[in-house]
Parts: C-alpha cells; sequence; structure tokens
C-alpha cells in the first residue's frame, strides 16, 4: 500500500535532519504503532505521508503515486488526524456535509455508529461548545466514517478520559479489515498496546525496529523475574513494585505478551541488539 524509499527530511535553519535515510513499508491489513522520544520525527512523518512536507529527498508513494502531488485520487484516500486541530464553530450536521463531500466512500451509518460509540450521539451540537476530549470524539468519528484505505491518527488518546480510552479502542478495533491501514503515533502505549499488529520505532533521525508484534513475541520475551542470575543476563532489565521486569531472547520458543514499554527502551538503548535479531 504505501512505499516510504530513502527519506530526508529537515526543517529550515535545522543543520541535522529529522528524518534521515528512512524506508519503510506498510501493508494493508493491519494497525501500526508509530513509537519514538520527542523529537524523533514521528509527527512530521505522518505529515510527510500525508503530502502536507515536502522531503529533501526520497519519496512516499500511495499505491503507486507520490503523496506530496496531493492529486484529488490520492487525498480521498488519506485522512490524517493530528493532535492538535481546531473545529469550526458549527453545527454537527452542516461540519459532516461539509467534509463527507470529499470521501467517496464516507459512511453516515458508520458515523452514527461511532458517535454512538463515543456516546456523542443523539444530538446535533454546535462544535464551537465543545470540550477538547469530546471534539477529538467528533473528529475521530468523522475520520473513521470515510474509511480511506489509509488512516494517520497523531496522540489520539490526548485528552480523552478513561471512558474515551476504551471507546477508542473498541472503536478502531471495529472498522479494521484486510483493505486498510492505520497508524498511530504515541507515546501513550498503554492506551494502544492491544490494538497494534505492526510496531515501528523511530530515533535520532533513524528507524530502529519495524516488526509485527507476532515477531518480536516469537523472538523476544517479557517476564517479571526475581532471579539473580536471569536479570543479570537479560538484554533489558527495569524495576517493578514486584522485582524487576526484563526483556530477553525467546530461545524456547514461549510466547510471551510483548510489553511496549520495555521493547521501545531496548530499542532506544541497545539498537545494536535489535539489528541482530531483526532483520529490517
Amino acid at each position: 500500500m504505501l512505499n516510504i524509499t530513502n527519506l530526508t527530511f529537515s526543517y529550515p535553519k535545522q543543520p541535522k535532519p529529522v528524518i534521515d535515510d528512512l524506508s519503510i513499508r506498510i501493508e494493508a491489513g493491519g494497525v501500526y504503532g508509530l513509537l519514538g522520544p520527542n523529537g524523533a520525527g514521528k509527527s512530521t512523518l505522518l505529515y510527510l505521508i500525508s503530502g502536507l512536507l515536502t522531503p529533501k529527498s526520497g519519496s512516499i508513494d500511495l499505491f503507486g503515486v507520490n503523496t506530496r502531488l496531493r492529486r484529488p485520487q490520492t487525498l480521498q484516500d488519506i485522512f490524517i488526524v493530528p493532535e492538535e486541530f481546531v473545529l469550526p464553530d458549527v453545527t454537527l450536521s452542516s461540519f459532516v456535509k461539509t467534509y463527507s463531500a470529499f470521501y467517496p466512500n464516507f459512511s453516515m451509518e458508520d458515523m452514527k455508529a461511532h458517535l454512538d460509540t463515543f456516546e456523542m450521539a443523539g444530538s446535533d451540537f454546535r462544535l464551537g461548545a465543545l470540550s477538547m476530549g469530546q471534539k477529538k470524539k467528533i473528529y475521530m468519528s468523522l475520520a473513521l466514517a470515510t474509511n480511506t484505505p489509509l488512516m494517520l491518527m497523531d496522540e489520539p488518546t490526548n485528552g480523552l478520559d478513561i471512558p474515551g480510552k476504551a471507546s477508542f479502542r473498541r472503536f478502531i478495533a471495529s472498522k479494521m479489515d484486510d483493505t486498510r491501514a492505520i497508524m498511530i503515533s504515541t507515546h501513550q502505549v498503554r492506551d494502544i498496546d492491544q490494538l497494534l499488529d505492526n510496531v515501528i520505532i523511530l530515533d535520532r533521525h533513524n528507524v530502529r525496529l519495524v516488526a509485527s508484534m507476532q515477531d518480536v513475541a516469537e523472538r523476544l520475551t517479557f517476564k517479571l523475574s526475581n532471579n539473580p542470575e536471569e536479570i543479570n543476563n537479560a538484554l533489558l532489565r527495569m524495576p517493578d513494585l514486584n522485582g524487576t521486569m526484563i526483556v530477553k531472547p525467546n530461545d524456547n520458543q514461549t510466547e510471551t505478551n510483548v510489553n511496549l514499554e520495555l521493547l521501545f527502551q531496548l530499542a532506544i538503548t541497545r539498537p545494536e541488539i535489535i539489528s541482530q535479531l531483526f532483520d529490517r
């Protein structure tokens, strides 16, 4: 679906690139978690994919077409939910009528279902009177109702309360099929860890890891340990109230649940281990 090839980008007056020679292939039918420390280029990458920024070199092709050309056929296949946005002070019905016209696969039935998931159905709200969390629910409902093949979300759970985050997980799970891909950039890994099929970790202008969650579970073991020898030989260890959380090679082929926080720390602090274990 999406091919990112040798992508390099830097902002004006900044000598170092935000993204440097990055290559990623995105397939339809999966939810991709985009992780990285502040300044790693996560939001920049989403804007580059959507064609809103021009790379210094390299290319981004969606279905074989360069997204920076911003052709109507390409734009109707992408929807981006930025971390910060402004909604016009109009009614919900007017907002939906205006924006849905740009997306031929928009479904009003889906829109109503998503609003119901977020407990926002039943009223023609004035958008200007809503809280930021409510506006995010409205915008994400519109986003998935467009039924675009590629959905980009930047910190979608920021501003949502606990019930809203639970609704978000149901919301994403209900719309996944083998015709679309969703990329979610976030620092709140616990909000999305059960949704992901694949993980992408960026650091220091480069990609550290691109792997399926299944592949990670087959190659690494994540566990709580109180065994001093096991802890000492671990690839990564982090103290926990009940012992020490560790990451070690999965030598016995027994899969454990992937701990995204530990995986992230391993990729950032010991990238050579990631390189040895995963063929990128």
